[in-house]
């Protein structure tokens, strides 16, 4: 037993805090003298349909999996709290960061992103990084990844590049030349493309990466002045990852490599910390960057917009359910309490229905009052539904009344000034808009010598099995990041040719 770590001996544990055994029920409660046979006629006879202990405890069976997630299937959980360390009122009047040392509660999942359920955790693929607070505001989702870029700038574009994640509608196995036909035709994704093939593509666990909000939010202070503002969680357990060869030996040995060592550190009293920050830009600025600042495939120069540090998060409990609690939290960017608005990245629109959408698909239209996911009081004119738990008793229904309904909230009017909006309404394909210049910055100046040379490797190694006319044209598309890059890019590809023809 000394040498069995806190995951495997979770049943053991469990069984110390167990003071006496209790009866056995059914699903309606009602205790069960044999839970050991069916009912039958004699013992070698045909069961009875009345044997309702069976009924229920089948009918159950069948029905226990929900669809799993179309995208971030596989995470992990915990839970903790929020400290605030440094004042940024003047930015927001969110009341999660009304005062220095004020603490709320989270829930945290992290993620893979393309891979199934059971899919293994260290897999080459970015990382889900979503958060929720319960704040006395209601409930405030910042849900990102572990780059504080994306893919893409226009949603249309999503369930295409999520498809070439996924599997071959008709062999159902990982296509190289669907992953990297769209990439290639898309070159916008280049910047997250380098990410993905760096180092930091693997990370050690879910304790060792940073996380982003990624998208550009706004932030209104209590006089209703706008900042815009990106978020950012660095982790002070400090940045580390996995080489190839040792995430190929774990996804062959121990699948659940993350989770395991996520639960672990808590369960040791270890508890991870990550530092988060924001970076801001007043309007005036927005309008004179001569990048888009609401476009995921750029980063805010730190230089021009330095991280401005904000508080702690701090994750010291294990989920005490796994479905309960991590698999059903459901988290949506459209969770935004006041003081905290959407800006107009376009990634972000479209993220604002989509995410809500899918949970109305897997958990029914009243996922929110799940306790994973309920804030602390909700009124409202929303009635009955599936697995409604709580449908305000004898409140009004209907809105205006005249009967004691929940009114307008006056500060959070305040706290949702009018924007101006201006330009022609069209399809804007962004496709040419600078792809490369914030790609040659990580190439030139972010890489050193060794991490050129693995995300060379990396690349070519996953290019190699793609059809050669995608290998070219990908191949131009880093020559535009830099010509020593397509050129070394090219040059393995070529090599890898070779050796193949020789098998």
């Amino acid at each position: 037993m000394a040498q069995r770590d806190a995951a495997t001996n979770q049943l053991n544990e469990y069984k110390k805090n167990v003071q006496q055994t209790e009866s056995v029920t059914t699903g309606f409660g009602i205790p069960i003298g044999e839970r050991a046979a069916s009912l039958s006629v004699g013992p070698r006879g045909p069961l009875l349909f009345q044997d309702q202990n069976l009924v229920d405890e089948l009918a159950h069976f069948d029905r226990e999996r929900i669809p799993e997630r179309v995208v971030h299937a596989k995470g992990a959980g915990a839970f903790g709290y929020f400290e605030v360390t440094n004042d940024i009122t003047k930015y927001t009047a969110a009341k999660v960061f009304s005062a220095i040392g004020k603490k709320t509660p989270i829930g945290v999942r992290f993620s893979t992103v393309g891979g199934e359920s059971g899919s293994a955790d260290t897999v080459r693929d970015p990382r889900g990084f979503a958060v929720k607070f319960y704040t006395e505001d209601g409930i405030w989702d910042l849900v990102g990844n572990n780059t504080p870029i994306f893919f893409i700038r226009d949603p249309i574009f999503f369930a295409s590049f999520i498809h070439t994640q996924k599997r071959n509608p008709q062999t159902h196995l990982k296509d190289p030349d669907m992953f990297w036909d769209f990439m290639s035709l898309r070159p916008e994704t280049m910047h997250q493309m380098m990410f993905l093939f760096s180092d930091r593509g693997i990370p050690d666990g879910y304790r060792h990466m940073h996380g982003y909000g990624s998208h550009t939010f706004k932030l209104i202070n209590k006089d209703g002045k706008v900042h815009f503002c990106k978020f950012h969680y660095r982790t002070e357990q400090g940045i580390k990852n996995l080489d190839v060869k040792k995430a190929e030996e774990l996804s062959a040995t121990d699948p659940d490599y993350s989770i395991r060592d996520l639960y672990n550190a808590i369960a040791e009293g270890k508890y991870p910390k990550w530092t988060l920050s924001i970076q801001v830009m007043t309007p005036e600025q927005a309008q004179k960057s001569p990048f888009d600042p609401f476009d995921l495939t750029k980063v805010w120069p730190q230089s021009e917009y330095p991280l401005i540090k904000v508080g702690t998060m701090v994750l010291n409990r294990n989920p005490e359910n796994y479905f309960a609690e991590v698999e059903q939290i459901a988290f949506s960017p459209s969770h935004l309490v006041p003081g905290i608005a959407a800006s107009p990245d376009k990634m972000l629109q479209g993220r604002l229905f989509a995410y809500s959408d899918t949970h109305r698909h897997r958990l029914g239209p009243n996922h929110l009052q799940l306790p994973v996911n309920c804030p602390f009081k909700v009124r409202n004119y929303q009635r009955d539904g599936f697995m409604n738990v709580n449908n305000q008793g004898g409140a009004p229904n209907y809105f205006p009344n005249s009967f004691g309904g929940p009114q307008n909230d006056q500060v959070a009017k305040s706290l949702d000034p009018a924007f101006t909006v201006s330009g022609e309404a069209f399809r804007y394909e962004t496709g040419d808009a600078d792809n490369f210049s914030q790609p040659r910055i990580f190439w030139r100046k972010t890489l050193n010598k060794e991490e050129k040379e693995r995300l060379v490797s990396n690349i070519v190694g996953h290019l190699s099995d793609a059809s050669d006319f995608i290998q070219q044209r990908q191949v131009q598309h880093f020559r535009q990041v830099d010509e020593d890059l397509g050129d070394r890019i090219a040059q393995g590809l070529k090599k890898s040719k070779s050796a193949k023809a020789k098998i």
